[in-house]
């Protein structure tokens, strides 16, 4: 993990969204259990409630769950949950924009498509 410590999004947000990208990556697996509040406070030197309100948020959205002196582990269908959220968000942010803009450049669909497919290849 990571943070930037000067970066306006506050330090609990930056922990929830590592946490997520890691199991959306795979990183942190169905079941499995995920670093402790305290293990994070102390490598990280933050507040273990900073930590803690980031896990909260997992929880809340239902991605971990507390297991009462256990600790934190990943739900059944976390990374489904993910991937289809963030889906969702790439058709808002760049789908939508894509087409529209693509419009104004009266770029048809057809070689919209071929373009999408260039950036395919091209990766």
């Amino acid at each position: 993990m990571y943070f930037k410590f000067n970066d306006s999004t506050p330090i609990y947000q930056q922990i929830a969204q590592q946490i997520e990208d890691s199991i959306l990556k795979g990183i942190y697996k169905s079941g499995e259990q995920i670093p402790s509040t305290t293990e994070i406070s102390k490598e990280y030197r933050i507040n273990p409630a900073t930590v803690l309100k980031g896990m909260n948020i997992l929880v809340n959205k239902g991605l971990i769950e507390k297991k009462r002196g256990l600790g934190m582990f990943v739900t059944k269908n976390s990374q489904t949950q993910i991937k289809t959220t963030h889906q969702e968000q790439f058709y808002d942010n760049y789908v939508i924009k894509t087409t529209k803009m693509a419009k104004e450049l009266d770029i048809g669909l057809e070689e919209l498509q071929k373009l999408i497919k260039k950036g395919y290849e091209d990766e």
